[in-house]
């Protein structure tokens, strides 16, 4: 097999050598004075490398290596750190430097050789993009590639061709390249010793971006593919406009624009099919069965730390996935599970010391960075400190970080909140004989996701306020009586529902939500007493406020198969159960547990026109209104299920 660079390997060699030796004389001389903006390039010497995979087609490649001398207190030989990305490794060029390298600040300093990869198909790599590539366990021929082989043969070229490298190698990635972070651990090359899959896109139907419980997250999907567009590679990323909505206001937006499949033909007009095939695959087919990673995380030998947010809008349950596929699949490697409480990334950016309007009352994302990421890699790539335990997660509520050797916790045992009539929730089953709600569903005048108006999915949804949406007459409330003692849920939690329709299909949206005191103090001091003299922004009112923790929708088509939607009877009692992400959360005493109940979350999610039919393609006649029940009774009780943790 040829090796090709962007420069020839001798003069390559020859340069390192070069660079080695003009650099130890001024890297002395270098002072932690130096700018922010200058560190990257004054520390290491970029290399552009297209390396070859085994089918012929070559990878670009951006390697960042430490001058020598650059850091005195680690004169190396240095692991590698590898970042691969279908949103460019730019800038391009030898003499273009990114402004930061490594997930944060402590490895930028700490004595590390960087790797950035555009993945096969996208800008300057050659190949075919293939969304969420399948893996291929047996493969027969070089032309079988994956991820996990692409980043082997990455792996076997840097070893070789990379001077002054410890032999070892980590990688990370956030989201989409968490996803080739999971890939890349599959018949791991025995020089990956550490990976930390973060946000890791896993299956895509099963709750990550494109479909919860079988609706389709509308406005992230199409706010995505807007800009995330076939590439005719090897090409430099180019300067794009972006999409024009018309309107700082989503739901009209997405109302006006009818169904799903109107956005392709109307907006996007046939120019993006990474879109279509997410929308037009609404059901678990192979399409989506093949792209499930969870089936073949088989044959890791490296350490894996597993990073999630309790409040990510985009993939909230990839971690989960992974880390339970990873343990079950690999119980002799070594496997941890972190989340904070963060949205999408959050940990590797601010201070996460809050969300929207909710405080955590400590420097979350600094603490994971400084105390659990950089300490991981360390370990298994310098050999330096501890292992992690088997989970390290961050109790809201309480706002204190704890440990476990499971998760979820072994302690942990499962109790329903059922529902009551009169709006009433508690652990006690109910005993009425005969109980119910109902309310109309109308998909034409579906309930927001937010309050207020927003052009995006703003990441703060996760924990907004929902009191806007228990005033409405199509949302059920279900509420306990105020809590004299800690409670404290840890794990899945589990909606199980006894209901019948008008219609035949129905979405049902349940949130699990935790309503502050009424004389909860607001952020502000020494704000005064409200009065009618408001003329900027109302002030934010604390007392009472609805904090959703969790909410997960669930279309009635799919309750007994993902693979063949079912339609509802009208009329006919049926169960709709189902689950959502974990959460680890204490109900303080003196709040309140509460549990909403809905039919819509618009434009969140898309519109059930509540007939069975395809809902990509659906008529404007054919969404309808629909009569929802809900019951509550000794014979049919409903409720959520969740795990709850001892009295200490």
């Amino acid at each position: 097999m040829s090796i090709t660079s962007v420069k020839s390997l001798p003069i390559l060699a020859r340069t390192v050598l070069a660079f080695v030796v003009f650099a130890g004389s001024i890297a002395s001389a270098q002072t932690t004075d130096v700018p922010q903006e200058n560190f990257v390039k004054a520390h290491y010497t970029k290399y552009e490398y297209r390396i070859p995979m085994r089918d012929g087609k070559r990878l670009f490649t951006a390697v960042y290596v430490p001058k020598a001398s650059a850091f005195s207190a680690d004169p190396g030989p240095y692991p590698f750190m590898m970042d691969r990305t279908p949103y460019s490794v730019g800038p391009y060029g030898e003499d273009q430097y990114q402004a930061h390298l490594g997930p944060s600040d402590e490895f930028e300093k700490g004595g590390y050789i960087f790797v950035y990869q555009d993945v096969r198909g996208r800008w300057m790599s050659e190949g075919e993009f293939v969304e969420m590539r399948p893996h291929i366990d047996q493969k027969k021929s070089p032309q079988d590639v994956d991820d996990a082989s692409d980043t082997y043969d990455t792996i076997e070229f840097l070893l070789k061709h990379v001077p002054h490298n410890n032999g070892k190698v980590g990688i990370w990635g956030i989201s989409y390249p968490g996803f080739y972070t999971s890939a890349s651990m599959i018949d791991s090359h025995p020089a990956l010793v550490a990976a930390s899959p973060q946000a890791p896109m896993t299956d895509l139907f099963k709750g990550d971006d494109a479909y919860h419980g079988g609706t389709f997250m509308l406005s992230a999907n199409f706010g995505f593919y807007a800009f995330f567009t076939p590439n005719h590679n090897p090409e430099a990323p180019r300067t794009t406009v972006g999409f024009d909505f018309g309107t700082p206001d989503m739901y009209r937006f997405y109302l006006n624009a009818g169904n799903i499949m109107n956005l392709d033909t109307q907006y996007l007009k046939g120019s993006n099919w990474l879109f279509v095939d997410q929308a037009k695959h609404n059901t678990y087919d192979d399409y989506w069965k093949t792209r499930d990673l969870s089936q073949h995380m088989k044959n890791i030998k490296c350490a894996v730390l597993v990073v999630g947010g309790w409040y990510d809008a985009e993939d909230l349950s990839g971690p989960y996935k992974t880390f339970y596929a990873t343990s079950k699949l690999n119980p002799d490697t070594q496997t941890t599970l972190v989340e904070g409480p963060w949205v999408h990334g959050g940990w590797a950016r601010g201070d996460g010391s809050h969300l929207g309007d909710v405080q955590f009352n400590a420097k979350t994302s600094e603490y994971f960075r400084a105390n659990v990421q950089f300490p991981f890699f360390e370990h298994y790539l310098k050999g330096k400190g501890a292992a992690q335990p088997k989970a390290v997660v961050f109790e809201t509520g309480t706002n204190v970080w704890r440990s476990f050797e499971s998760w979820p916790p072994k302690a942990a045992t499962p109790k329903t909140l059922y529902f009551h009539a009169g709006g009433k929730l508690s652990f006690d089953p109910p005993s009425e004989g005969s109980s119910s709600d109902s309310y109309v569903s109308d998909p034409n005048h579906p309930v927001p996701f937010v309050g207020y108006t927003t052009d995006t999915v703003p990441q703060r949804y996760m924990v907004d306020d929902q009191r806007f949406a228990s005033y409405r007459p199509d949302v059920l409330v279900y509420e306990s009586d105020v809590l004299t003692e800690d409670v404290t849920i840890a794990g899945p939690i589990s909606p199980k529902l006894k209901i019948t329709s008008s219609a035949t299909d129905a979405d049902f949206d349940v949130k699990l939500i935790d309503v502050y005191p009424e004389n909860y103090p607001n952020p502000e001091e020494g704000m005064g007493r409200p009065n009618k003299r408001i003329l900027d922004a109302p002030p934010l009112q604390m007392g009472g406020y609805q904090q959703l923790l969790r909410g997960e929708p669930m279309r009635a088509k799919f309750r007994n198969s993902w693979e063949k939607p079912e339609a509802l009877t009208p009329g006919k009692m049926t169960e709709v159960d189902f689950s959502m992400p974990d959460l680890f959360h204490t109900f303080r005493a003196g709040h309140r547990i509460m549990v909403q109940v809905q039919s819509s979350w618009f434009p969140l999610t898309d519109r059930n026109p509540q007939t069975f039919t395809d809902i990509p393609t659906a008529k404007p006649e054919q969404f309808v209104k629909a009569t929802e029940q809900v019951f509550h009774q000794k014979d049919a009780a409903s409720g959520v299920e969740v795990l709850v943790m001892p009295k200490p």
